[in-house]
């Protein structure tokens, strides 16, 4: 048995889909293929929609998993024509749904946490067994609900007796820190692409930034960025997560009133200033002798942001995770499909360091085919 697994990926900038088939056969993960898709613009449109409050909320989310799945199952086929495999080969598929609430233990201490998905939709779309849903065990026991993926970051980045960083930078940004000693902690830093990518949109009609490159050709209004910095939670101490219930337009909009002399071009340099910011204080407090950090995700392919960041952290290296055998935009659907076979093997996860969850779990609802 070839020990496969696919995952599937969509994150806070609500783009699209990424999905890897991932071979478990050495034990360690090996991404064979890669394939995505984009949300069609009303899918995107509804998604982005449902992350706040508004009529027959139910009815509308119900149809946007639908929706969602039948994109999944789009780009899980897609995995199996280019590997010439019949659904069968694959054991299970990760996958992680759309989050569009984030609310760990807040209203009645325990909170909850959303990710629109209909596995058994998926798993009859796709005939594969699905696991999904696997931020909620996480909640239930007293966690953040993220990030899930440090202890895979640790499996494929960490070098044992080396000061190691692994940054996510998708919609969000998150972080794990693998410690010289052994020890490990990740969080989420904060706003990651999804100010950048908004306010781009807004004043370019681009859907974001390429390579950073309006950002770079504006100038950071340092007022501003102080303001944003302000934020009570960046000196909240780990664990923590966020989303866009905070990191949102109405956010922007808010901190923007005294700013509105601004040209869009300062606002995107500073925005993406933030971001760097946020992320490169966090690693100063939490790893001050970080020798590397591996960027992921959409953010690394900003080469304006990945220079801010190497500048900011001059005592580490900023690389890409590509340099270390995965692309940027494959390793959080390699993670699904990692943690699906978690769940599939019965194999509980101590996220006490990274979540706060009380002890380890596992994690994900399981769909038989």
């Amino acid at each position: 048995m070839r020990d496969l697994f696919i995952g599937l990926m969509s994150g806070t900038s609500m783009d699209g889909v990424d999905g890897v088939l991932a071979g478990f056969s050495t034990g360690r993960p090996q991404v064979l293929q890669h394939a995505s898709a984009p949300f069609p613009d009303g899918l995107r449109a509804e998604l982005m929609a449902l992350n706040t409050s508004g009529p027959d909320e139910l009815h509308r989310a119900w149809l946007a998993g639908n929706a969602l799945m039948r994109v999944y199952a789009d780009v899980v086929h897609a995995l199996l024509a280019h590997a010439q495999l019949p659904a069968s080969a694959v054991q299970a598929i990760g996958a992680h749904g759309q989050t569009v609430r984030h609310r760990p233990q807040q209203f009645d201490g325990t909170g909850y946490t959303i990710q629109l998905a209909q596995p058994a939709l998926l798993a009859e779309l796709s005939g594969i067994e699905v696991v999904a849903d696997f931020r909620s065990r996480d909640v239930a026991a007293g966690g953040q609900g993220a990030p899930l993926a440090p202890f895979f970051h640790q499996e494929v980045f960490g070098r044992s007796g080396h000061a190691v960083g692994v940054l996510n930078i998708g919609g969000i940004s998150n972080i794990t820190l693998l410690r010289a000693d052994g020890s490990m902690r990740g969080f989420d830093c904060g706003p990651g692409n999804a100010l950048m990518d908004d306010w781009c949109a807004q004043h370019t009609g681009a859907p974001y930034d390429d390579d950073g490159r309006w950002a770079a050709s504006g100038h950071v209004q340092d007022p501003l960025l102080a303001r944003l910095l302000a934020e009570p939670y960046f000196a909240l101490p780990p664990p923590k997560s966020t989303g866009r219930d905070l990191f949102n337009r109405p956010w922007l909009e808010a901190h923007l009133q005294s700013f509105r002399h601004l040209a869009p071009v300062d606002v995107q340099a500073t925005l993406t200033e933030l971001t760097a910011r946020a992320i490169a204080s966090e690693a100063k407090r939490h790893a001050p002798q970080l020798e590397e950090l591996i960027v992921c995700g959409g953010g690394a392919l900003n080469g304006h942001l990945m220079r801010r960041l190497q500048a900011l952290l001059p005592g580490a290296r900023v690389s890409s995770s590509g340099d270390h055998g995965i692309p940027p935009m494959q390793v959080e659907a390699a993670a699904f499909a990692w943690l699906a076979r978690k769940a599939v093997r019965g194999e509980k996860l101590e996220l006490t360091s990274t979540t706060g969850a009380h002890g380890a779990r596992v994690l994900g609802g399981i769909y038989p085919a």
